[in-house]
């Protein structure tokens, strides 16, 4: 038995924030003191770096799971079933449910139980939980449903990725520019053809790895010292991911007896772009051939790195054709690969 994406949808946030909108926000460093240089000069150095020229915020009187339900909707009307027959809401997020002006997370009831009820789901044996895997979480998430299914405790899920990054961000931190909001959503169900799921990998990088990432105080020491922002040590973070990602795509590659050439195309997170094409020729490199042209679809230039919704959104835009050109047809091999805070690290094999 395979496990198959019957229904994919996303939510992109009407907000439109350019690498412009940031001319006149103090970058400071660490230790608080001026950057020392024009943001003009910052901003050309962030956009070459990670390729970000724009990024979706949420709308003001939206949260993490309002943003889910919209994109679970659309997923749940492209998979064409009731959602009364839904066993399982499995939610990725990492920051909870944070109310525009504020900063402070909110994750009572789980937000996967607050998708549960805007989809007004009356059936109690529906389960809706959350899980917290960094980035990589909402294909942790399909991993789930995948074992859920094949254990046959479950004959359909719903997997969803959100985020509400730009309320965790500390804006006197040159990092703040890389983060977005968005949502994305799926359905899985078994898969009765050859289409599905093919092979998978997961694992967590924590004795040397497990602060990364994480909340730090603001790098303007003027503020309160309660408050805390995403934070991370972006090189140590791009050696660990050129490192580890590569032979992880590879396991998973070799677990299902493909080949190198078989891969048409590779939904990996969109994080940096410098990062990604790194990962991308590091993998190919392993298999001694040379990077196809346009293997690698690109969402990031537009929209950030939204975390969790990223790899969804990606998929859901490809599946729709609206990322230029790009496509994908029946029968194609997809790899989708994520790194993130755990360190953690995912990546499934998938037969389209």
């Amino acid at each position: 038995m395979k496990i198959k994406i019957t229904g994919i949808g996303s939510y992109i946030p009407e907000k439109k924030v350019s690498n412009t909108d940031f001319g006149n926000h103090v970058f400071l460093n660490e230790d608080g003191t001026p950057f020392g240089k024009p943001n003009d000069i910052i901003i050309n150095k962030f956009k070459g770096i990670t390729g970000i020229e724009h990024r979706r915020y949420a709308e003001d009187q939206y949260t993490s799971s309002d943003l889910a339900f919209f994109a679970s909707q659309k997923a749940i009307e492209n998979a064409g079933i009731d959602p009364e027959t839904i066993d399982y809401i499995i939610f990725a997020h990492n920051f909870g449910e944070v109310k525009f002006g504020t900063t402070q997370a909110d994750t009572v009831p789980s937000l996967a139980t607050r998708v549960k009820q805007k989809l007004q789901i009356k059936n109690p044996k529906c389960v809706a939980f959350d899980i917290l895997f960094g980035c990589p979480g909402w294909i942790e998430g399909v991993l789930q449903a995948n074992a859920y299914i094949k254990s046959g405790m479950a004959k359909r899920c719903l997997v969803i990725g959100a985020e509400t990054l730009s309320r965790v961000v500390d804006t006197h931190d040159r990092d703040s520019m890389i983060y977005s909001d968005g949502a994305g959503a799926s359905i899985i169900e078994a898969s009765e053809d050859e289409s599905g799921m093919l092979s998978y990998e997961s694992a967590t990088y924590a004795l040397d790895e497990a602060n990364y990432l994480f909340f730090g105080k603001s790098y303007n020491k003027d503020l309160s010292e309660d408050t805390r922002y995403i934070k991370m040590h972006g090189r140590k973070i791009y050696e660990f991911a050129l490192t580890n990602v590569p032979t992880a795509m590879k396991s998973c590659l070799d677990e299902s007896g493909l080949k190198i050439d078989d891969v048409t195309k590779i939904l990996i997170h969109q994080a940096n772009e410098k990062m990604d094409e790194a990962i991308i020729q590091r993998f190919y490199k392993l298999h001694d051939r040379p990077v196809p042209q346009d293997i690698m679809p690109m969402s990031i230039h537009e929209l950030g790195n939204s975390s969790v919704a990223t790899v969804p959104t990606l998929l859901d835009l490809l599946v729709r054709g609206e990322i230029k050109d790009q496509e994908i047809k029946k029968g194609d091999i997809l790899l989708f690969a994520s790194v993130g805070a755990g360190m953690n690290i995912n990546a499934f094999l998938y037969r389209y």
